[in-house]
């Protein structure tokens, strides 16, 4: 099957996948597939994939990546670097059910010839486009959250845990930490101040 074709779907301004094109840069190839390995494996889950087969997808969408960052090019008229990787990842989803059950399936969704691809059993209303544009900024948010951690102080960061991810009560937090409900806040405030200057920087690299 054909991969989806760069030069229509992959026009970036984005400085990672300017760094990408070097194979050999081992920081931003690890800083890529940290960000968004989440993102494709709970994709191919969604979509009915095993846990085998959704880590086998993530493997070969990078490899996808791998084979054809060089040919990217920065057109915005022409779409993103998200749609891209949405196509590539159902095709890659596509592969795997292939390879369960060849000839049975449900419509995937039109092909680059206009064709339809076909998988097994996916769920009723799946609505690939939603699901990725939410999952896509939830995880931009989780791989902010991962930085800011290692950014901040243990201690401002374990105040916002509990106080902002966890919900607990301003009042419970200062109790269970011995702190002032005016520490509680100031936490709020640098991580979630770190937090939009991360998610900035991640929302930049690959849109």
């Amino acid at each position: 099957m054909r991969d989806p074709d760069p030069d229509e779907y992959l026009p970036t301004r984005g400085t990672l996948l300017g760094r990408l094109k070097n194979l050999d840069d081992q920081e931003s190839w690890r800083d890529f597939f940290e960000t968004y390995w989440k993102l494709i494996y709970n994709t191919a889950l969604r979509a009915g994939l095993s846990h085998a087969d959704a880590e086998e997808v993530v493997q070969e969408t990078v490899l996808t990546v791998t084979r054809r960052i060089r040919e990217l090019k920065y057109d915005p008229a022409l779409g993103s670097f998200k749609g891209w990787l949405l196509n590539t990842v159902r095709w890659r989803i596509a592969d795997q059910f292939r390879k369960r059950t060849p000839g049975d399936a449900a419509a995937v969704g039109p092909g680059e010839d206009g064709r339809t691809a076909t998988v097994e059993r996916l769920p009723d209303g799946f609505d690939w486009d939603a699901l990725w544009e939410r999952d896509w900024q939830r995880n931009l948010m989780d791989a902010a959250i991962a930085r800011v951690k290692q950014e901040v102080s243990p201690r401002q960061f374990q105040i916002y845990d509990l106080y902002v991810l966890k919900e607990w009560p301003v009042r419970k937090v200062a109790g269970a930490l011995g702190i002032s409900a005016a520490q509680v806040y100031l936490a709020k405030h640098r991580v979630n101040a770190a937090l939009r200057r991360r998610y900035r920087e991640l929302e930049k690299k690959l849109f």
